[in-house]
């Protein structure tokens, strides 16, 4: 077979992990130590994007902008941009330099978060995967096209933000106040694990997280139960019955406003199609729990889910005999777009009140994880582009999935840029990422290397055709 400039760029980017290339720069990302607690950390968080990553995009022929963050306490965001025609798309790469906390005295005697070691295939330091390691692959595959092609093909801008473990305080405001500067007509972050390690994922969204307290207070105190058992209402009795009807004993939900009114067709048949893989020592998923007549991956990425995070009355770790006065319970849902997240308090006190518990009082809470669902259409061109590459790339389609099961922020992304989100993550479930001993795996690395030097030069050769995404990479070999 013949090789091509494509062939070119894709094997120059993974040469730059066989050649120690990439390892070596990102042992110097991982030993910035930028945990996402400032003011602790803020030195770090500002040195990580004025001394890291910033000079490394600037010698890659990028401008680059750091801007403070709208709340003064938390990190910085990097913006840099490689314009290289007003008539040509443009393309946001987003990351995130900031990591979790270290926790050294969790990890292995003979490893440091802050010293990157390689081990076998394993790649051990806090951010080879989460975040550090992932933006370095989608950076790397842009360096790949440039030096092969002499150009990208399209306008490039990179969005590094310092405080998405924190939970992005401070994105909303910086996206609406730099939104001309942000313009774009696609979004692409590689971050997270793969649902299976030996298949590429298309993430187009990620669920919303909404949490609500169910409180029945009836009276002040306790009482003697021997006096007053079977005389006066049970609080935890009530409320158990109250959480009998919001989930089923098969796990489904049954309040009208929590259940998705539609799921589109395109969103049911990519759900449908997802490979996923169980990982060795996780759960297995219970039979017959959960939405009736739904696949595993239905209910993670196209249904929503409801649990109970906690429950109390009483005193439970000093049990006494009396008839408590109160019981609380928690309750989060995680939902799709198809669901509206202003109805969702709402619903659920009608549906207390049709079920005959006026007494349980309905309060929404607010947490950390407490994002937007968002939800790029399956069908968009982009979308169908990036798949293409990626099968073209390696030799196999990849899972698109509709909706991940966790929540994110990929919805600030969507409504205020107005681009398609594509997550590509180039991780696995086993990484360690939020805990001890997290690591990348060489065999991911050069994977993610090899598909995004494809992905970055087939927008470049769709743009060159006709300026229209939507043409496809058949012809963009040359």
């Amino acid at each position: 077979m013949q090789d091509t400039a494509r062939d070119r760029a894709i094997a120059r980017g993974r040469s730059y992990l066989t050649s120690g290339e990439f390892l070596d720069t990102l042992r110097s990302l991982v030993a910035v130590r930028s945990e996402s607690h400032p003011p602790l950390s803020k030195s770090e968080l500002e040195r990580y994007c004025h001394e890291a990553v910033g000079p490394y995009l600037e010698k890659m022929g990028f401008t680059i902008d750091i801007f403070d963050n709208p709340l003064p306490q938390h990190g910085p965001f990097l913006v840099a941009r490689r314009i290289e025609g007003k008539n040509l798309p443009t393309v946001l790469v987003y990351g995130h330099g900031d990591v979790v906390r270290a926790m050294p005295e969790r990890w292995r005697e003979d490893l440091d978060p802050w010293a990157m070691k390689i081990e076998g295939n394993r790649v051990y330091g806090r951010g080879t995967v989460d975040n550090k390691g992932q933006h370095l692959i989608a950076i790397d595959a842009l360096r790949a096209v440039i030096e092969e092609r002499g150009a990208l093909g399209f306008n490039a801008k990179v969005l590094i933000e310092m405080g998405e473990e924190a939970g992005s305080p401070g994105l909303a405001q910086f996206l609406t106040d730099r939104k001309a500067l942000l313009a774009s007509d696609v979004f692409i972050a590689l971050d997270g694990p793969r649902q299976n390690m030996d298949v590429a994922d298309i993430t187009l969204g990620t669920r919303g997280g909404l949490s609500v307290d169910l409180v029945v207070d009836l009276r002040e105190g306790s009482h003697h139960s021997g006096h007053w058992g079977g005389l006066l209402k049970d609080p935890a009795v009530v409320l158990s019955h109250a959480i009998s009807t919001i989930i089923s004993r098969e796990g489904r939900i049954m309040v009208d406003g929590w259940r998705p009114k539609h799921v589109p067709q395109a969103v049911r048949e990519a759900s449908q199609a997802v490979r996923v893989k169980d990982l060795p020592g996780a759960p297995v998923p219970d039979e017959g729990w959960g939405e009736p007549g739904m696949s595993r991956a239905e209910r993670i990425y196209a249904w929503n889910s409801a649990i109970v995070l906690s429950t109390i009355s009483g005193q439970p770790e000093n049990p006494v005999p009396a008839v408590s006065g109160v019981a609380k319970a928690r309750i989060q849902l995680r939902h799709t777009v198809d669901t509206s997240a202003e109805d969702v308090a709402p619903a659920l006190r009608r549906h207390l009140d049709e079920q005959g518990f006026p007494e349980v009082a309905v309060e929404l809470v607010s947490e950390r994880d407490m994002f937007p669902p968002s939800r790029t259409d399956p069908d968009d061109p982009w979308v169908k582009l990036v798949a293409s590459s990626m099968e073209k790339t390696m030799a196999q389609a990849p899972n698109i999935i509709p909706t991940i099961g966790a929540s994110g922020p990929s919805e600030y992304f969507k409504q205020t840029l107005g681009v398609p989100v594509m997550w590509l993550p180039q991780s696995y479930g086993g990484c360690g990422q939020h805990g001890p001993d997290e690591h990348g795996l060489l065999e991911l690395y050069e994977d993610g290397l090899a598909m995004m030097s494809g992905v970055f030069w087939d927008i470049g050769a769709a743009s060159a055709a006709d300026g229209n995404v939507a043409g496809g990479v058949e012809a963009s070999s040359a």
